[in-house]
């Protein structure tokens, strides 16, 4: 592996900015190690390398000609295939959109341009952000790179999984109920969910619009506190944005939690936690005592029902929102041979179109929404939404961030848990409340078992993401520097050779 490959997004860019390494370089080293190991990873569904490579030379063009551009100028990114960017296929992991074109750009997808970060490609995703392990793909499996028979998490485990590969050193995901936590926290890196309304959903395609935030992966808080500074910001093309600035996000790395009281969620441990978990979330807590911070124990006893309650406010979203796959307007259509209806057109188009897994939550939605069981159903989920929410702001009157374990568990086997849809959802057991309530939220790697990634969550105020940074800079441990070299590391290579 070339070993520039090594450097963290904030080195990039420091180096290409000093005219010490070209942007050029990087992502033609990025493009080596994509062909290399991806072939056996999975994480991209599509690159862009004629692109790219134009786009590396203006920026080093533009720096050649001393034009002064911001801290991740030139460094190269993945994004998960759910953001619009022209001149990619945008199909969010499904068969139906396969091979659309989005006319436009997402704003997010904007802002990294302007910001002068290089698109290498799109990253594989469970269809429609619907899952937890990103088998739901209507395309390709993606392997975690800690061991390649096991799952990368989801929805966005292309991002993570490129990320744990040094494939690129940024990813872009999304996050609808643990969707880049969960999967950052199985393969040793960094996700953040932001503030919900923080930064755009424009040009995202929508899974559930009350819940659904785009969000930085990075193998390091400084870079995914820069990366998030670069997308975040109120944009009048989303009726969601907020107008509130975000505190400063890279200031906050390195401040620490002297004095702070951090409160230890009492209704995520016990039973359904991996020994191996519960082990490393304590010693990540012993470091914070370490480091000046009180610890507490909170509860927050709606959070129980949390779970239950997504399910049913998640797939009634699914189900309004994915009614414009119709096979009128765009996405495929099977059937259309001039003998058969559009209800049957439209039937036979979603039934080959869509996967079991999306079926089944438009299904779910569908029903919750139905007469005479609107209130019984979706709205009381409303209701618990709302205990959540006052939950965590009792909470926060107290403590000043909310821990956990990310997920209950390490990284499953591929196909362990698809004939199982329970035991899947649980997975973002811990993930979900901060969905509910649109709080910022992040995983930190702390550390390994059972030679697998275990993270650590952290949950603050809406627009108090800088908190999240203070203790994730104080806990993350570079777990990806123990992969290089092992028998694992090596086995990625194994198509290459």
């Amino acid at each position: 592996m070339n070993e520039l490959l090594k450097l963290s997004a904030a080195e990039i860019g420091s180096k290409i900015a000093a005219g010490s390494l070209t942007s050029v370089e990087i992502t033609k080293a990025c493009f080596e190690q994509i062909h290399a190991v991806d072939a056996q990873v999975g994480a991209f569904l599509c690159l862009d390398e004629e692109r790219a490579l134009a786009a590396a030379a203006a920026i080093d063009a533009r720096i050649a000609a001393g034009e002064k551009l911001g801290p991740l100028a030139g460094v190269p990114i993945g994004v998960k295939d759910i953001f619009c960017y022209q001149g990619l296929p945008t199909t969010c992991g499904s068969r139906i959109l396969e091979g659309w074109m989005p006319p436009y750009n997402s704003t997010v997808v904007d802002r990294l341009l302007e910001a002068g970060l290089v698109i290498v490609g799109k990253l594989n995703m469970d269809e429609f952000a619907m899952g937890s392990s990103t088998e739901t793909s209507g395309y390709q499996l993606t392997h975690n790179p800690w061991n390649l028979g096991y799952i990368p998490g989801g929805s966005s485990g292309g991002c993570a999984a490129a990320l744990a590969s040094y494939q690129v050193p940024l990813t872009l995901g999304t996050d609808t109920g643990g969707s880049i936590r969960q999967p950052a926290s199985v393969t040793g890196v960094v996700g953040v969910k932001p503030t919900y309304g923080s930064n755009s959903r424009y040009g995202v395609l929508a899974m559930a619009s009350s819940l659904d935030v785009p969000g930085p992966f990075a193998r390091n808080a400084r870079d995914a506190a820069l990366l998030q500074e670069v997308i975040s910001g109120h944009d009048p093309m989303d009726s969601t944005s907020l107008v509130s600035e975000l505190p400063g996000l890279t200031d906050a790395v390195g401040k620490g939690v002297d004095g702070w009281k951090i409160g230890v969620v009492k209704e995520f441990g016990g039973d359904g936690y991996q020994p191996g978990v519960e082990s490393a979330f304590k010693e990540a807590l012993a470091k914070c005592e370490r480091a000046g911070a009180e610890i507490v124990e909170v509860s927050c006893p709606h959070f129980d029902y949390a779970l239950a309650a997504y399910y049913l406010i998640m797939p009634s979203e699914v189900s309004s929102n994915l009614a414009r796959y119709d096979s009128v307007r765009y996405g495929i259509r099977v059937g259309d041979d001039g003998t058969r209806s559009m209800e049957e057109v439209m039937n036979l188009t979603r039934g080959a179109g869509f996967g079991e897994e999306v079926k089944r939550r438009i299904i779910l939605g569908t029903y919750a929404l139905s007469a005479g069981y609107y209130d019984a159903y979706y709205g009381s989920a409303q209701k618990v939404r709302t205990l959540i929410q006052q939950d965590f702001d009792a909470a926060f009157e107290k403590v000043d961030v909310l821990v956990s374990p990310t997920s209950p568990t390490v990284a499953w086997k591929l196909g362990e848990r698809m004939d199982d849809p329970l035991a899947m959802y649980k997975a973002d057991l811990c993930t979900i409340p901060s969905n509910m309530a649109g709080n910022s939220a992040a995983s930190f790697p702390i550390g390994l078992s059972d030679g697998l990634p275990v993270g650590f969550q952290v949950m603050a105020p809406a627009l108090a993401d800088d908190r999240l940074y203070r203790v994730g800079a104080v806990l993350e441990e570079p777990l990806l520097d123990s992969l290089v070299g092992t028998s694992a590391w090596d086995a990625l290579y194994e198509e290459a050779k």
